[in-house]
């Protein structure tokens, strides 16, 4: 959906994705939504360029932050070498009292299955439990990459390979509503839409543009455009506290997230 004249226009989205047909949201809701974002987004500003900024995630932008935790336990990664947390089997990665799941069995999941690529039956896994690493994602030829692993029922067939991926992974929500999160931030920045690939999956050095709002005195002040947040995924997993509003409707479900001390610059 496109808003606004001239040079000032803006332009968002909204979609939903469902395995059933009577589970989707109406066109009319989708389209309200649409044009309810676009709006909000017209006669966006800058900010100046600050270090220590609490960034707050929107859960449509936080599902791909959950989504690089997701590729940097993959063990087809981990056996390559290519994922930051190779190392990290057993260790602290993400905040204390932070839970990841993946449970290939919920009813109606948009990645449920029965088995995997391999005719493996794979179980409901806590991935990462109060901050602590505790399974890869693993095909058999993962698991034996890696040496000391069996495979954990995450093998997807592509073509004549197989390879791990999650299923329906979940970042598990905290205690505070969106709202409460938000005001405690006071002064931040609320990101809706991210650009670019800015992502080092060996470092876990992080920079993307983003879009979104001013958050003043505990609330959405204006919109802003063309700015970039940078920090470390080692860092943000540390520092990440999460809301209470997970929606597990997609194969990535995660909540609203506030993350400490990132970088963000603009003018």
């Amino acid at each position: 959906v496109i808003a606004g004249e001239g040079t000032k226009m803006e332009r968002d989205y909204d979609f939903d994705s469902r395995l059933y047909f009577s589970d989707l949201d109406s066109a009319q809701d989708i389209g309200r939504r649409a044009g309810e974002r676009v709006v909000e987004r017209l006669n966006p500003r800058q900010v100046d360029t600050g270090k220590n900024v609490t960034v707050v995630f929107d859960p449509r932008v936080a599902r791909g932050f959950v989504g690089h935790i997701a590729g940097a336990i993959n063990g087809a990664s981990v056996a390559r070498k290519t994922s930051f947390l190779r190392d990290k089997m057993g260790q602290q990665v993400l905040k204390s009292g932070l839970s990841i799941t993946d449970d290939p069995q919920i009813v109606r999941g948009s990645s449920s299955r029965p088995f995997d690529g391999e005719g493996v039956r794979g179980e409901r896994l806590v991935m990462i439990e109060d901050g602590v690493l505790k399974h890869w994602f693993l095909s058999t030829s993962a698991a034996k990459e890696i040496g000391g692993f069996d495979t954990n029922g995450r093998g997807v067939r592509g073509g004549t390979t197989v390879s791990p991926a999650s299923t329906n992974l979940a970042l598990e929500p905290g205690d505070v509503s969106p709202e409460e999160l938000i005001a405690s931030v006071g002064n931040g920045f609320y990101v809706t839409e991210l650009i670019g690939q800015g992502v080092n999956m060996i470092t876990g050095e992080y920079s993307r543009g983003a879009t979104g709002f001013w958050i003043e005195n505990g609330k959405l002040s204006f919109p802003v455009s063309e700015v970039t947040i940078a920090s470390n995924l080692k860092d943000m997993f540390m520092r990440v506290t999460p809301a209470n509003d997970v929606d597990r409707k997609y194969g990535v479900a995660a909540p609203t997230l506030a993350i400490e001390g990132m970088t963000l610059a603009g003018r």
